[in-house]
């Protein structure tokens, strides 16, 4: 039988445990700042029930999920009928129950939903898992990817927002980002643009142009509004609001000015302002916040605040993202409980810290100290050493007796094991063993608890 050569699937990827300690940086700095703003975690299964998920995301979303065969002989049990029309979707439905996971919004309305009588309102809470879409692979998009979420449901309050931005500021701060924008816009600011010029069955289309304003320019917009059917009118009345420019202070005035006929536009700026005073009132920020009139992402799905991230360091598109919801349970029955929630983009924000080099050189040292024996008596010897190493929390490995020193020293340094303790028939007589600094080369005597006092 020829052998299979060995290979992933495509827009998948392994990570070695290099990648995976970066990675796990990113994810505990921040499930940790999570924790400290009173989020919990959850999980989810990776997989759905297929109806679950149908519907949530639009006829492109639906054909981005990847479907899981039913157990067993599923074609013996298949509606044959469906699955004679040779129609993806009738047959689909026969042979498919479940799915894997889209994103992670919509198994947390679910569970939202189906534990509403266990949860207390409001419900703050984050996770961290892989989702799957069954996308074209390219640079930078994958089938397979984590997300990672923090999610408020149950409380209109502004503070909410506030909090995220303040998440944003502290976890990106932590990971060593020095230079980043936090935007933020408001749904109801833009449904009052739409309002004011008597279009507001045409938000989305002059949100879609506006928010390409900084890649084709003023006039690229024009052109793209008047060919949505925007007359010149329309557009004389927006450009001042398309155009803001000046601190946050002078926009919301601008802003209430070119509004003051829309009550839901006013609603809007009020919201804003309140979210900057309680950012005010908390701490200031590294980050440069920035109300931003052209953000428009997910215009269909938020009804309030509206967030993006982006760092300054470096050539790179959002690293972090989210808005305020007002249904978000009801595609499951439960009416009328408001959520706001945030994202961050870990692949990302992993290339912005690669790129910058701000990975600290601990994320990728898994062992603190490697004990090297010259013999079998060595081994024995180091051994108790090694537990009490061990015992007190200090990551630490003996190489097996056997193989020559320089072998194990090779073995340190591939691991980037900053410190070796060398044990031969000398350090067993006097009781001083050798202790390497593997950075410097330096080397010293030291007993046993000199050695774990250093560790401690």
């Amino acid at each position: 039988m020829a052998s299979i050569k060995p290979s992933v699937p495509k827009g998948t990827r392994d990570f070695s445990p290099a990648e995976m300690a970066k990675r796990n940086f990113i994810f505990d700095t921040i499930k940790g700042v999570f924790r400290k703003y009173g989020y919990q975690q959850i999980e989810t299964p990776s997989m759905e029930n297929l109806s679950t998920l149908t519907g949530k995301y639009g006829d492109e979303g639906d054909k981005l999920i990847f479907k899981i065969l039913n157990s067993g002989d599923f074609l013996a049990k298949a509606d044959e009928k469906a699955l004679a029309t040779l129609n993806s979707n009738q047959a689909t439905a026969s042979i498919s129950e479940k799915a894997l996971r889209y994103d992670l919004t919509v198994p947390f309305a679910r569970y939202v939903v189906q534990h509403q009588n266990e949860i207390t309102f409001p419900f703050k809470r984050f996770q961290v898992q892989p989702v799957w879409r069954a996308d074209r692979p390219q640079k930078g998009r994958y089938r397979e990817f984590y997300q990672c979420d923090a999610d408020v449901v149950g409380s209109p309050s502004l503070l909410n927002e506030a909090e995220f931005i303040m998440i944003y500021d502290e976890a990106l701060s932590l990971l060593g980002l020095k230079d980043f924008s936090i935007k933020i816009n408001n749904r109801k600011i833009l449904s009052g643009i739409a309002q004011v010029i008597d279009k507001h069955d045409n938000i989305i289309d002059m949100t879609v142009a506006i928010d390409k304003l900084d890649k084709i320019g003023f006039d690229g917009v024009v052109k793209e509004l008047l060919e949505r059917g925007f007359t010149q009118t329309d557009i004389d009345t927006i450009k001042p609001i398309i155009l803001l420019e000046g601190s946050n202070d002078e926009k919301l005035a601008s802003l209430r000015t070119a509004l003051k006929s829309s009550e839901i536009g006013l609603q809007g700026c009020d919201e804003i302002q309140t979210v900057f005073d309680y950012v005010a009132a908390c701490k200031p920020l590294s980050a440069k916040l920035e109300l931003d009139i052209t953000l428009a992402r997910g215009l269909n799905y938020y009804t309030g605040a509206i967030f993006e991230v982006k760092t300054n360091e470096v050539a790179m598109g959002s690293i972090g993202g989210g808005g305020r919801y007002d249904d978000l349970t009801g595609m499951f029955g439960l009416k009328g409980l408001t959520g706001a929630g945030i994202s961050f983009g870990a692949d990302r924000i992993y290339d912005v810290l690669e790129e910058l080099n701000l990975f600290p050189q601990s994320a990728e040292q898994s062992t603190q100290v490697l004990i090297c024996c010259f013999d079998e008596q060595g081994e024995k010897y180091g051994l108790p050493l090694l537990q009490s190493l061990r015992s007190q929390n200090t990551n630490a490995e003996l190489y097996p007796a056997g193989a020559k020193i320089k072998k194990q020293m090779e073995y340190a340094n591939n691991k980037q094991i900053p410190y070796t303790v060398l044990i031969g028939s000398d350090e067993m007589q006097s009781g001083l063993l050798t202790f390497k600094n593997m950075a410097s080369g330096e080397q010293e005597k030291k007993s046993a608890d000199e050695i774990l006092a250093r560790f401690k």
